[in-house]
């Protein structure tokens, strides 16, 4: 049994979800390339060199910061939502670990994150694979108050 709110009397809470975590995750781009780019400079452009592997575990940390600490990377909170757990309670750093680490892994395989952004299309919760996995589900904030 889920604490969610049911998608289907309460639909303000799915309302555009998808086509805002596409916004979401443009903004949560451009910070990650924007610290990348702020980590080349500080190594004296030595991180060119690794340009593959700082984007992702910058990328990586910036999401679960963020995550952790209020359950919406700042693109999310931009784009107006969150992420829930089950009960419907806000992301701990455990959970922010794996969300991160299940969106990491479909971005590194291209096919699963096809399957996601389907998932997140078709789904009566929005969800991605990661999602459904976890049982996170993307919320709209102004309909959380």
């Amino acid at each position: 049994m889920h604490a969610l709110p049911d998608p289907d009397s309460q639909p303000q809470f799915y309302d555009s979800v998808p086509g805002k975590r596409l916004i979401a995750w443009v903004v949560d781009s451009a910070i990650t390339f924007v610290l990348c780019l702020g980590a080349v400079l500080a190594t004296a452009f030595v991180g060119l060199f690794i340009w593959p592997l700082l984007f992702l575990v910058l990328g990586f940390a910036y999401r679960v910061v963020t995550i952790a600490s209020g359950s919406a990377t700042w693109g999310m909170r931009f784009a107006g939502i969150e992420l829930r757990d089950t009960t419907g309670a806000r992301l701990d750093l455990g959970q922010a670990v794996a969300h991160t680490a299940g969106y990491t892994i479909s971005v590194g395989i291209p096919i699963l994150q096809v399957i996601s952004v389907v998932m997140m299309l078709t789904g009566r919760r929005g969800q991605g694979l990661t999602d459904s996995v976890l049982g996170t589900v993307a919320l709209n904030r102004r309909a959380l108050f």
